[in-house]
């Protein structure tokens, strides 16, 4: 291997053939980073997507390994866009989110070391969650001094459409263009490296996200008609005779269905979902019984713990007197525990929510599962099916 004249340089190039021989993924997206000096306005590393900014001082303490770490930490930020999926949240907050997030990770993979010196934020308790669910849980749990003897950023996360702020004229800034740029660089980056490094050298977390980027994007509503008419047996009964053989004086046997649809639908009542998303829930499911002659709808509203349980079916479907209950907390375990607790066996169990469990998604074993997630796309269910509510799939 070709040697530069810099040591960090050399430290760097050492850890991404590290990271190329161990984790491919991780390498092959490392290999796209430029690697620039920002002893001047960085006090660690960064990244903007393009290149992976270093501060000598703080890389010339670094094992190699401990290298691979940060470059890794560094490249999750860019494949999960962090740094663009703030949406008006408290910016301080959501950063310590995302770093529990990427820090977990590596340290349950075992990508690399963790730098001895920082006090990293990182909580097994957290692993597998989204950054916008760490950042619920800090929001509710913690205040600003709590937040602060938890841990320290490992990097800089930068607005980089802003000012450099004093930071001094080297570091770069960008447009909203050239940002949305960047992203699309990195998302098919993310693609081309999952495919080199295969699916057993790709985090979990990664193929799912790659896996909602590359799979066509199907209308929910389809979704859920689909799956709902994947429940009904056709066959063929005496009980309602075909008319087309009227005319010979026989009685042919009639199409019918064999089962009428049977599911559960629960509601997400907790204090983060509106009105106006219960009024949207409650018009869907309207929709299914309208769609549907023949049917069983089991209809609940839960937070921490299940509510005001009503059967519907072709006789009864007036969804419109619901009262929904909740405003609580949020454990879409409680679903789980009321089926078990209640016999309830659905052969599809939809939720619709705003998909912010605070823990537990459910129980993967106990039934079919469809989430239907409302206000956000980029949370995706560790099982089941999901798809998002969107506005505009009405129009």
């Amino acid at each position: 291997m070709q040697h530069s004249l810099d040591p960090i340089i050399d430290k760097i190039i050492i850890a991404r053939v590290g990271l190329l021989l161990r984790h491919p993924f991780f390498g092959n997206m490392a290999t796209r980073l430029k690697i620039i000096d920002a002893t001047d306005w960085c006090a660690t590393a960064a990244t903007d997507g393009r290149a992976l900014y270093y501060n000598r001082d703080f890389f010339n303490e670094l094992t190699t390994k401990n290298v691979e770490f940060v470059v890794a930490h560094e490249i999750l930020h860019n494949v999960f866009d962090h740094m663009g999926r703030n949406e008006g949240r408290n910016r301080k907050v959501f950063n310590i989110a995302a770093d529990y997030c990427v820090n977990g990770q590596l340290i349950r993979d075992r990508i690399g070391e963790q730098p001895p010196k920082i006090p990293i934020f990182h909580d097994a308790g957290h692993y597998g969650k989204s950054a916008e669910q760490i950042y619920d849980e800090l929001m509710e749990k913690y205040d600003d001094e709590e937040l602060g003897a938890l841990g320290k950023l490992l990097d800089e996360h930068i607005d980089w459409d802003k000012d450099g702020n004093g930071q001094g004229s080297s570091r770069p800034k960008y447009s909203k263009e050239e940002l949305k740029q960047i992203r699309d660089e990195v998302r098919e980056a993310a693609i081309q490296a999952a495919n080199a490094a295969g699916a057993g050298n790709t985090p979990a977390s990664v193929a799912r996200l790659i896996k909602d980027l590359t799979e066509p994007k199907i209308n929910w509503r389809q979704m859920l008609r689909q799956q709902i008419q994947s429940l009904i047996k056709n066959d063929y009964s005496f009980q309602r005779p075909n008319r087309k053989g009227w005319h010979m004086g026989a009685v042919l046997p009639g199409l019918k269905n064999d089962e009428t649809i049977d599911i559960a639908v629960c509601i997400d009542t907790s204090g983060s979902i509106t009105d106006v998303m219960i009024k949207d829930f409650l018009s869907e499911i309207k929709g299914i019984m309208e769609e549907y002659k023949d049917f069983k709808i089991k209809v609940w509203s839960f937070d921490t713990q299940v509510y005001n349980e009503q059967d519907y079916d072709g006789y009864n479907d007036d969804i419109t007197s619901y009262e929904p209950k909740g405003g609580g907390g949020t454990d879409f375990e409680a679903n789980w525990s009321y089926m078990k607790e209640n016999d309830i066996n659905p052969k599809k169990l939809i939720m619709f929510t705003d998909g912010y469990p605070f823990g537990s998604w459910g129980d993967e074993l106990y039934c079919d599962t469809l989430f239907i997630i409302h206000g956000s796309t980029s949370i995706v269910p560790p099982f089941g099916s999901h798809a998002y509510y969107e506005e505009e799939a009405a129009q």
